[in-house]
């Protein structure tokens, strides 16, 4: 009988051998709003602009316009994004409206739209094509709006949650796109505040309804 083989030690660096950025990186996706690695969330209450605030980050990001007429973009990229919840025909007019707000043409936008039915992160064969998909359009941003429908899994079991976003940070990993999901909170904090704020600048703008 052979004895048991031992664990593989895990990989380890010393900090002067880990890979360093390239000279011309900057930290920063949107300046002070959304770094270039994140995985984050844009969160705030019912009715209080969460889309819009997470379009406009991507007309930005796609054009290299400044977010909100704030928020400087330095390394302007590829945008893709998956609405649950709008149609075709509303999200195009959605993003029509941002575009000429900014003075823009849709069409010059590289804003690249997942068209499926259905996407959930909890399922295998999504996350790879998902993955997929992200290798080969290779956008500098990820939105998924909103959270809620993107998985079945219970939100309030931390254990859940926790693995569902371990998949995001490894994919972002993989990828090196930053990510950003649009999630519905009824709690009231700092973030949702602010999404709000600058939500409804955009918004008031354009004259659309809030959403």
């Amino acid at each position: 009988m052979s004895a048991p083989l031992a664990p593989a030690p895990f990989p380890v660096r010393r900090p002067c051998d880990l890979r360093a950025s390239a000279a011309s990186s900057t930290p920063w996706l949107i300046d002070q709003l959304w770094t270039a690695q994140a995985v984050g969330i844009i969160g705030g209450t019912p009715k209080s602009y969460k889309t819009w605030m997470a379009l406009e980050m991507a007309v930005a990001v796609a054009s290299g316009s400044a977010c909100l007429a704030t928020f400087a973009v330095p390394s302007p990229g590829a945008v893709l994004l998956y609405a649950a919840e709008d149609s075709e025909p509303a999200l195009r007019l959605r993003l029509e409206s941002l575009a000429q707000y900014h003075r823009l043409d849709l069409a010059d936008l590289d804003i690249r739209v997942i068209t499926a039915d259905s996407l959930r992160l909890d399922r295998t064969s999504d996350q790879e094509r998902l993955e997929a998909t992200l290798l080969l359009h290779r956008p500098a941003l990820l939105i998924l709006d909103p959270l809620v429908r993107l998985h079945a899994i219970d939100e309030n079991a931390a254990g859940e949650i926790a693995a569902l976003l371990g998949y995001l940070r490894l994919l972002q990993r993989k990828t090196g796109v930053a990510i950003a999901l649009v999630h519905l909170s009824r709690v009231v904090r700092y973030a949702s505040v602010v999404v709000q704020r600058y939500g409804r600048r955009v918004a008031s703008k354009i004259g659309f309804a809030h959403q």
